[in-house]
Formats: C-alpha cells, sequence, structure tokens
C-alpha cells in the first residue's frame, strides 16, 4: 500500500463511517501529508506499511520547532489516528506513534453495542422489500462470524459449508481462514439465498457473490457504511457505527464469556495478538466482576472458605 491510496482510504473511512465533516477530513489529510514531505526529504522508499517509530520521532523533532504544545499535539493525535486505522484494518501490526509523547492526549476505545441494540437495529429494517431482507442477513452474518467489511461483500456462495457449521473467509493477504456459524444465522443466510436472492441478475464475473446491489453487483464498502448508518438514525442510536463495531462487538461478547484471547485472535483472521487486544477492549464492570470471582481474597471465595 503506498500513501496516495491509504489517504484515500482513509478519508473515505472519516467520511462514511465516521462521519466528519469535509474541514475535519482534510485536516487529518494535511497531518499525513506532512509526515509525506517530510519522508521525501530522505530519499530512501518508506510507506505507510513499514515507517517506524524512529522516521516519525525524526519527523516530530523537525517541525515541533515550529509547533505550540497544543499544535503538536493535534498533530499527533490525527497521525496516530490513521496508523490506529491501518492497525485496525490489519495492514500494520503495530501503531508508530504509540511510543511518542502527546500532551493532553486522550485515545477512545472503540464502541461496543449492547444486545438489545444489536436487535433495535434488526428489528427497525423494513423487510417488505428484498433490500431490508439482504440487509438482516448481513448484520446477523457480520455480528454472528465476526467479518470485517470486506469479507462481508467478497463472500461467495462457494464458501458456504453448513453441513459443517463454517463458512470460508478470504482475510487480509490473501489468507482463508474457516469460521464456525450459528445455525440461525445459516436459517438466515438460506432464507436470503434461497427466496431473495434469485430475484436479482448477477453481472458476468459476479454470480458466485452472496451479496448483491439491485443491478447484480457485490455491494460495496461504502454502502454497507451507509446501510447501518441509515438504521443507527432510526433507532436514535447516538453511538458511532459501522461493521467493525458488529466485528468488535462480536469479540467483545467471546472474551466475556470465556473465551481465549488466541482463540478470538484466530476467528478475527489477526496475524498479530496486538491487533486483537485492540479490537477487545475490556470494560471496568467486567473487570471488576472478575476480580470478585476469582481472586482469593473476593468475598465469594472468602465465604466458600
Amino acid at each position: 500500500m503506498n500513501w496516495k491510496q491509504a489517504i484515500s482510504d482513509y478519508t473515505n473511512f472519516l467520511k462514511i463511517e465516521k462521519g466528519l465533516a469535509k474541514n475535519s477530513i482534510e485536516s487529518y489529510s494535511r497531518d499525513i501529508k506532512k509526515l509525506i514531505l517530510f519522508i521525501d526529504t530522505l530519499n530512501t522508499p518508506i510507506s505507510p506499511i513499514n515507517i517506524t517509530s524512529e522516521i516519525i520521532e525524526q519527523f516530530m523533532y523537525d517541525i515541533s520547532q515550529k509547533l505550540n504544545p497544543r499544535s503538536k499535539a493535534r498533530l499527533i493525535s490525527g497521525l496516530r489516528s490513521f496508523f490506529d486505522y491501518l492497525v485496525f484494518e490489519d495492514y500494520r501490526k503495530d501503531n508508530p506513534t504509540d511510543l511518542i509523547e502527546s500532551p493532553n492526549t486522550i485515545r477512545k476505545l472503540p464502541d461496543t453495542l449492547e444486545k438489545e441494540e444489536i436487535d433495535n437495529l434488526i428489528n427497525v429494517i423494513d423487510l417488505s422489500h428484498p433490500q431490508g431482507e439482504r440487509n438482516k442477513t448481513i448484520i446477523e452474518t457480520i455480528f454472528s462470524c465476526g467479518l470485517r467489511v470486506s469479507e462481508l461483500i467478497n463472500l461467495q456462495l462457494s464458501d458456504l459449508f453448513f453441513n459443517e457449521g463454517y463458512i470460508r473467509v478470504l482475510g487480509k493477504g490473501n489468507k482463508y481462514r474457516f469460521v464456525p456459524i450459528h445455525s440461525t444465522t445459516i436459517d438466515r443466510l438460506n432464507f436470503y439465498i434461497d427466496d431473495i436472492r434469485p430475484a436479482i441478475t448477477p453481472k458476468e464475473k459476479e454470480e458466485d457473490i452472496i451479496f448483491l446491489n439491485r443491478r447484480g453487483s457485490r455491494l460495496s464498502r461504502q454502502m454497507i457504511f451507509i446501510i447501518l448508518k441509515e438504521l443507527a438514525i432510526k433507532t436514535n442510536l447516538k453511538k458511532s457505527i459501522g461493521p467493525h463495531t458488529l466485528r468488535h462487538s462480536f469479540a467483545t461478547y467471546l472474551l466475556k464469556n470465556g473465551a481465549d484471547l488466541r482463540v478470538i485472535q484466530q476467528l478475527l483472521g489477526h496475524e498479530s495478538i496486538t491487533t486483537t487486544e485492540i479490537y477487545v477492549h475490556l470494560d471496568t464492570s467486567y473487570l471488576k466482576e472478575v476480580v470478585n470471582l476469582h481472586h482469593p481474597r473476593s468475598a465469594i471465595n472468602i465465604n466458600d472458605q
């Protein structure tokens, strides 16, 4: 991935998923372009994938002479957000800005959805038309299997192994993995494939793609974001939501119900456990529950003695 492609993908993410205004998006882009201008002076091929924290430290030292502390903090925050996105999408295993000191920088953990919030999203879908049935199937599939949006839109009929209880997913680096799928999601997919999808004539080379638009083409990433945004508005959901929110919720629920982090790493298709830890944050109420349940000094365990 080169810088041009990275900026394009990131700004689309900010616009469609985060819903940022044009001026805010341009501000984020300027931060990255400042870094690129510095890299150009080094006369060394450096991409957003292989840039190191040392290079960014050099950049910050070079530019900090011209910035006040507040501007410096904002610049670091902008770069950190960009590299968080690359880690989030599995283009990188780490964020090279993590070791860069920044005054008054607070990092926001990704949102998760409660079960009731996911149910509400599904319940407001208009099932009187085929697109509604498709959209319900999409949400059920992402949340049931923890798919990336790119994995969902490229899912094919030949990837379904319902008798075995798995689907085959083409993830980052063109690597396949098998993900278990719940029987209720199998039923939902079977209904969509058998009763809804046949009314659409797939375009050439799209015959095997599961989720199609009305013109017979596979759905775009942007379309999935838009579908979820519109449903969130209907339910008055105040959280920032996108396909990654459902994926993150999938992983968080597994962890809270006792799944090992390494297992979740395999299900999500992460090469690095560090990436999984970014998706799967623990809320303080759950941490308190774990300590009270398992620590030898907890009231529960003392009473059992």
